[in-house]
């Protein structure tokens, strides 16, 4: 009996020592730390902020008044005197005009408030792609955990499983042991070692896209604490939490600010059917009715026939086609938070009926089975049996506990805010 749990020990210390190995190379972070990295490091992020800072940019530039403009009119040739530009005293000609435009109806003042508003939507946007991309953060440091507990459960058995493999080969070679056994062994251990392959796959798929995320090469290495789902879940209603999702989601203020810009662009294009005025003044130096002859000139487009009537048009319909869009983004606000609020709730409840030492249990079961078999108290189709069912069991625990947390990031992304504190 010694000796097997020995065996056992020995098995558990060299898995230990090649995550050891392998975590020198890894990065162990805990959600706090994942988030921090991101927030600084993220490329995405970064080149969305620039989005913000252009439609600031260009605030500045609804708010500049138009340049007035200067021309000048000289001879370039005069014939009678054979004269190149003969512009000074006593007999040169020339005229100098300035003239300014001025826009009425208010038309800059209703461009400086639409680019004030596109600020508005940029920061929704940006808080928006925040809010996007920290779910999959959130959702991938989850399931790369329980994944990585999943393969530690399945190193456990593959390891035992090669020692009794090569023992049962040496065995079927001496013919101790039935080639029938030999190969369900056999069977068995390649079966597990696919499996644990395929579940290494996902987490290095999951490693890539967190990397990516975070802008680090390293593979990492989730740290997570115990949560008590249900008991957090208690402290909310759905009610609350709609209103919590009314107030903080991006996509709605956004879907808000869109309404905004297409009632502010409206009164623009209404506005822009409203000519606009030049102003100027001219001097004449000999080519008037008098020498030195000074003008005050005024120039307006009369509107007979251009009075922005389609762009007018098109405005009203973009104010009916906004209300209509933010009226399915509440309604899709609201059936989100539903929807995931319910299945947090469930899939809490459901794992809350899992024993805690649940997988330790199955632990101690697995040694002793396998001190049962090597004692001959067990067959090996018994055997084979619950190495399977203990493979299933732990797989789907720790599958549930994953869903958990995925249950309670969704309603955290749906609700646009973290409210669970873990």
């Amino acid at each position: 009996m010694r000796r097997n749990y020995l065996q056992v020990a020995i098995i558990l210390a060299l898995s230990l020592l090649r995550q050891l190995c392998w975590a020198q190379d890894s990065l162990r972070l805990t959600l706090p730390e994942a988030e921090k990295i991101f927030l600084q490091q993220n490329l995405s992020l970064l080149a969305q902020r620039y989005h913000i800072d252009m439609a600031k940019a260009q605030v500045i530039q609804a708010k500049l008044y138009n340049n007035p403009n200067i021309q000048f009119e000289g001879n370039i040739y005069n014939p009678q005197l054979k004269k190149a530009f003969n512009i000074g005293n006593p007999y040169g000609q020339y005229t100098v005009e300035v003239t300014q435009l001025i826009n009425l109806a208010g038309k800059r003042n209703k461009q400086v408030k639409m680019a004030q508003t596109n600020v508005v939507l940029e920061e929704s946007r940006f808080f928006d792609l925040l809010r996007t991309l920290q779910f999959t953060l959130r959702s991938n440091f989850y399931q790369l955990y329980f994944l990585q507990q999943a393969i530690n459960g399945y190193a456990l058995q593959v390891s035992y499983l090669e020692k009794l493999n090569t023992a049962h080969q040496e065995l079927l070679a001496k013919g101790m042991v039935t080639l029938k056994d030999a190969v369900r062994i056999k069977s068995l251990l390649y079966t597990l070692k696919a499996e644990q392959t395929s579940l290494q796959n996902q987490v290095n798929e999951i490693n890539a896209e967190l990397q990516l995320l975070l802008q680090n090469r390293a593979p990492l290495i989730p740290v997570i604490k115990q949560f008590n789902a249900v008991s957090e879940l208690k402290r909310y209603t759905l009610a609350s939490l709609l209103d919590t999702a009314t107030a903080n989601r991006y996509d709605l203020k956004e879907a808000r600010q869109n309404l905004v810009y297409s009632q502010q662009n409206y009164a623009l294009q209404k506005a822009l059917a409203v000519p606009d005025v030049t102003l100027g003044a001219q001097f004449d130096k000999r080519g008037s009715f008098v020498d030195n002859a000074t003008f005050f000139t005024v120039g307006i487009d009369l509107p007979f026939f251009n009075r922005n009537q389609g762009n007018i048009k098109s405005a009203k319909f973009n104010i009916d086609q906004s209300k209509v869009v933010l009226q399915l983004q509440n309604e899709t606000l609201r059936k989100e938070v539903q929807s995931a609020y319910l299945k947090a709730i469930n899939t809490s409840q459901m794992l809350q009926s899992f024993d805690p030492g649940f997988v330790q249990e199955l632990q101690k079961l697995l040694v002793s089975v396998a001190n049962g078999f090597q004692r001959k108290d067990l067959s090996l189709l018994e055997f084979t049996d619950f190495y399977e069912s203990y493979k299933d069991n732990l797989v789907q625990f720790y599958q549930l506990q994953n869903e958990q947390m995925q249950a309670i990031e969704t309603l955290q992304f749906a609700v646009g805010k973290t409210i669970f504190n873990y």
